[in-house]
C-alpha cells in the first residue's frame, strides 16, 4: 500500500470525512469502469461527487455509481436540475423516495432555471434536509442574470437557516457566470462577500485552475472548492499543499531573484 512521504512541510489537511477543504467533483456520466479507476487512484482526494444535471435519471448504472462512492467514503450527490424540473412538474416526492432507494447521500437544491420563488426553495431545502445532506446552490444560470451580492448573501443565509449543510455559490462547469465574469475572472467583490459567511460553509465552483489557484490563495487550502472535472482531484489536492508552482511559498530568498 502506497504511503504519502513525510520529509516536506506541508499544510495540514483533515482526513476524510472532512469537514473543510472539500472537493466537490462533477460527473457528466463517466462510465462505472473509468470511475472506478479515477476513485481507486484519487479517491482520497474527492469528498463530493455530484452526478450532473438529470444523468442520474437515466443512467442504467447508477446503483453502481453510487456504491463506488460509498466504497471509497464519497458523498453521492444529485445534481440540482433535476430537482428543479421534478419542482416544475409536481413530482418532489417521487424523487426524494427514489433518491433513498438508490442510496443517495445528498441533494443540490437549486434555482438555476429560475422557476422557484425564495420561499419554494426553502421550503425544498427543509424538506430534503430532514433526510439528506443538502447542498443549496445560489446563482443562475444565464450570463445575463444579474449578480447582486446583498441577494446572494440573503439567499444563503436563509438556505442555511432552513438545514442546508453547505451553500453553493454557482460558477457551472464553464466557469463563466455567477462568481465569474464572462472571461472567467473572479468577481472579487461578490466572494468576498460570501466570505463573511464563513468560508467554512460555502462551496465555491471552480472548474478553471486559475479560479482554483485565486481561491486558495485568497482562502487557504481549506477552501472548499466545486465542479471539479473527473481527471483533476488529485491536480488540485497539489495546489492545496503547494506543490504546484501557482501556490508554492517562496520562503528561499535565492528563488525572489
Amino acid at each position: 500500500m502506497w504511503e504519502t512521504p513525510d520529509f516536506l512541510e506541508l499544510p495540514v489537511r483533515q482526513g476524510k470525512p472532512r469537514q473543510t477543504g472539500l472537493t466537490h467533483v462533477l460527473d457528466k456520466g463517466l462510465p462505472t469502469s473509468a470511475l472506478e479507476g479515477v476513485l481507486a487512484g484519487a479517491g482520497q482526494f474527492v469528498d463530493v461527487l455530484k452526478i450532473g444535471w438529470g444523468t442520474a435519471y437515466i443512467d442504467p448504472h447508477l446503483k453502481a455509481r453510487v456504491a463506488l462512492c460509498h466504497s471509497h467514503g464519497v458523498i453521492s450527490c444529485l445534481g440540482g436540475t433535476l430537482l428543479e424540473i421534478c419542482q416544475a412538474q409536481g413530482r418532489v416526492a417521487e424523487l426524494r423516495n427514489w433518491a433513498s432507494d438508490i442510496g443517495i447521500d445528498a441533494v443540490e437544491v437549486s434555482n438555476g432555471m429560475q422557476m422557484m420563488t425564495t420561499i419554494q426553495k426553502n421550503s425544498l431545502v427543509s424538506r430534503f434536509a430532514q433526510e439528506f445532506i443538502v447542498l443549496a446552490e445560489t446563482g443562475a444560470k444565464d450570463a445575463s442574470a444579474p449578480v447582486v451580492a446583498e441577494q446572494w448573501i440573503s439567499e444563503m443565509r436563509a438556505d442555511l437557516d432552513a438545514g442546508a449543510s453547505y451553500v453553493i455559490a454557482e460558477g457551472r462547469e464553464s466557469g463563466t457566470v455567477g462568481l465569474y465574469d464572462t472571461d472567467g475572472s473572479l468577481r472579487t467583490d461578490l466572494v468576498e462577500s460570501i466570505a463573511t459567511l464563513g468560508t467554512e460553509r460555502v462551496i465555491f465552483e471552480a472548474p478553471r485552475k486559475a479560479q482554483q489557484v485565486e481561491l486558495i490563495r485568497r482562502f487557504g487550502p481549506t477552501v472548499n472548492i466545486g465542479n471539479i472535472a473527473l481527471e483533476d482531484p488529485l491536480a488540485v489536492e497539489t495546489l492545496r499543499l503547494g506543490l504546484r508552482a501557482d501556490t508554492a511559498p517562496r520562503t528561499n530568498p535565492a528563488c525572489r531573484r
